[in-house]
């Protein structure tokens, strides 16, 4: 990767994670004030939804660290090592998390008449996305499972002819 490309990718990450510390610090706050004041048909307390609400973004956060610290990685050449798994690893667990946290809001909003069964179908329709992108994650992990073997063998490989030679 080029010093431009993982600029821009740290710009856009640097973007993103301040975005969601807004969300959390003053757009939570506001909804669960909303929630309180709001005369809803809510069948659970508002409590229930914010917590959903904050623990996504969490999940959401914890991609963004875990992109960076790959591309930290991608810069410095050491992505094809064993290392990388860990936050490859953390990264599908958190997109299964935010899978979970959605259907959970799913779940929450679909008793009594307050939000229309539209939304619900929607938010079903968010977690099968979700998990399709932990999938595509999952698949990208294979990929570098097998790049990190090749480059191990070559490694070997470079060594015993060092030897030879």
């Amino acid at each position: 990767m080029g010093k431009l490309t993982v600029l821009a990718l740290r710009g856009v990450l640097v973007a993103l994670l301040a975005g969601s510390l807004f969300l959390q610090a003053v757009m939570v706050p506001l909804l669960g004030r909303d929630l309180d004041r709001a005369d809803t048909d809510l069948a659970h307390p508002p409590a229930a939804y914010l917590v959903t609400v904050v623990l996504g973004i969490v999940t959401a956060q914890v991609v963004l660290v875990c992109v960076w610290r790959l591309v930290t990685m991608v810069r410095r050449g050491t992505v094809f090592s064993h290392a990388a798994f860990r936050y490859v690893h953390i990264v599908i667990g958190a997109f299964v998390a935010a899978a979970l946290l959605m259907f959970t809001l799913g779940v929450l909003l679909a008793p009594g008449e307050a939000v229309a069964p539209g939304i619900v179908l929607l938010i079903g329709g968010a977690v099968v996305a979700i998990l399709g992108v932990a999938l595509v994650v999952l698949v990208l992990r294979m990929l570098l499972a097998q790049a990190v073997a090749r480059d191990v063998e070559a490694a070997q490989l470079q060594a015993e002819l060092a030897e030879v030679i």
